[in-house]
């Protein structure tokens, strides 16, 4: 019999430890595992190459020997241990008999790929028709040969982009899937950037009974040429002239969905910043209350002074 580096076939150190061989295994088992790479002979041998080396390293006792004899370790075994020390599986096909099996039971197929074995197929691809029919006959004690596991549809994120004044009032967006399914969205009042909305069972569809996954819209709000945001509220920015900062005066502020008239008082300084509540975003799980609206307000000084005006500000200053 040809000499088999086990710990060659599994990619791992000769000291390597029981964690770092099961988890060379379980990598390589889902890789090459017959069910993934239908049809694929080489595979086939592979797989089964991967399980004899994991059966013999992740055993203290088998791998002394296997460490100690070599090649001749197989022999050892025979000869001079106990036939239930070494639980190998010697139904072999007649394809097959330059192979030794490993029998697989529900529990390693579960810690292997998440889930229960699905049916006798994984065994046929494995043992021949014969295991397949012996894994069907005990369909009634283990029961993960019934029929396919259910799994739930992935979860898909998509990215949208909505205008502030859409932020502020919600929106209703369509979406059509490369496969001609459509999805209705209903995108809530006072979403920001980085809010993600789920929209509950529009994301990938699930196989056999599994229920489909969620759709996750990923909100991303365009700049507003006038109105900045901060959390829940705005703030902007206006001109005022120079009288209605000294004298005092109404000016009208647009809002993101009314107009307000602001009162100036006399002599307001430059840069001065009011607060208007709740004229601000409404908040995402209270949309009824909203934040506040601040307004900074700047000085516009008059251009193109004619002599006479020149000559008042002229005076006016002397006054001082």
């Amino acid at each position: 019999m040809d000499y088999k580096d086990y710990y060659t076939i599994l990619g791992v150190d000769r000291k390597a430890d029981k964690k770092e061989i099961k988890k060379a295994y379980r990598k390589l088992a889902r890789k090459y595992h017959p069910d993934v790479n239908s049809g694929d002979e080489t595979s086939k041998e592979k797989f089964l190459e991967i399980n004899e080396a994991h059966e013999v390293l992740s055993d203290p006792a088998k791998r002394r020997k296997y460490d100690q004899f070599g090649s001749q370790w197989q022999h050892h075994q025979q000869t001079g241990a106990r036939s239930e020390d070494f639980n190998w599986d010697k139904r072999q096909s007649a394809s097959d008999r330059n192979h030794t099996y490993r029998t697989f039971n529900p529990e390693d197929f579960e810690e292997l790929f998440g889930g229960k074995a699905t049916n006798s197929d994984f065994f046929e691809s494995l043992f021949g028709r014969a295991a397949g029919q012996q894994a069907n006959s005990s369909r009634g004690a283990q029961q993960f040969y019934q029929q396919p596991r259910s799994r739930q549809g992935s979860d898909l994120e998509h990215s949208v982009q909505l205008t502030l004044k859409e932020a502020f009032h919600g929106v209703k967006r369509m979406f059509e899937w490369e496969d001609g399914r459509k999805v209705d969205a209903r995108i809530p009042r006072g979403v920001k950037t980085g809010s993600r909305v789920r929209l509950k069972g529009q994301g990938g569809p699930g196989s056999g009974d599994g229920q489909p996954g969620d759709l996750y819209l990923t909100i991303n709000i365009l700049p507003d040429e006038r109105l900045q945001r901060d959390n829940n509220d705005l703030r902007t920015t206006v001109e005022v002239d120079l009288f209605t900062m000294l004298l005092g005066g109404k000016l009208s502020v647009s809002g993101i969905d009314r107009t307000v008239k602001l009162d100036i008082p006399p002599e307001t300084r430059n840069g001065r910043i009011f607060r208007l509540k709740g004229l601000g975003m409404p908040k995402v799980k209270h949309p009824h209350q909203f934040g506040y609206l601040y307004i900074t307000v700047e000085a516009v000084l008059p251009k193109n002074l004619t002599a006479g005006e020149k000559d008042l500000v002229e005076q006016w200053r002397n006054m001082h």
